[in-house]
C-alpha cells in the first residue's frame, strides 16, 4: 500500500509540473451591434507581455498605443455581408496583465453575415488561440481562430 501511495504521488507531481509548464496564448474578442447608431462596437483583451513581445514595445511607453492600433488594423479584418469595412481604433488601455484594445465600425444597417480574419498573435505564438463572441439583435455567435484557420464567418 505504501508503494502505491508513493507511485501515486510521483505521478501527481509530474502532472502538476507539466501544467505548470504549459504557456496559454490567446485573445478573445466582443463585438456588440449598436442599433440606434448602427455600429459594431469591438473589445479585443490580449495579454499585456505577449502583445508586447508581438510588437517589440514597452506597454508603459508613449508609443505603444499607436504601435497597438497599427497591429491590430493589420491583423484584424472585417467583412460584414460579403462587403470589407474599415475599422476604427477608438483607444486602448493596459490593466495589469491585460491590454483592451477598443475599435469599432459604423453604418451598419442589416446583417446576414460576418466574415472575420483574425491572425492576432499568430505568427509571434504558434499556439495562440483567439475567440470571438458576436452579439447582434438577441443572437450570440461564436468564432475561433488559430494557425491554419485564420479566417471564420457566421450568419445570422
Amino acid at each position: 500500500m505504501k508503494k502505491f501511495l508513493y507511485s501515486l504521488s510521483i505521478f501527481a507531481l509530474i502532472m502538476m509540473m507539466s501544467f505548470a509548464a504549459a504557456e496559454f496564448y490567446s485573445s478573445m474578442t466582443k463585438v456588440d451591434y449598436l442599433e440606434g447608431s448602427k455600429t459594431l462596437k469591438f473589445t479585443t483583451k490580449m495579454n499585456t507581455s505577449h502583445i508586447s513581445d508581438a510588437i517589440k514595445i514597452n506597454p508603459n511607453t508613449a508609443g505603444f498605443e499607436a504601435e497597438v492600433k497599427k497591429y491590430v488594423n493589420n491583423n484584424f479584418d472585417l467583412y460584414v455581408n460579403g462587403n470589407a469595412k474599415t475599422l476604427t481604433f477608438t483607444g486602448s488601455q493596459v490593466n495589469g496583465e491585460a491590454v483592451y484594445v477598443y475599435f469599432e465600425t459604423r453604418g451598419i444597417t442589416d446583417i446576414n453575415s460576418i466574415k472575420i480574419k483574425n491572425t492576432i498573435l499568430l505568427s509571434t505564438f504558434p499556439k495562440q488561440f483567439n475567440l470571438v463572441n458576436i452579439a447582434y439583435k438577441g443572437a450570440q455567435k461564436t468564432m475561433n481562430f488559430q494557425r491554419g484557420k485564420e479566417v471564420n464567418e457566421v450568419n445570422f
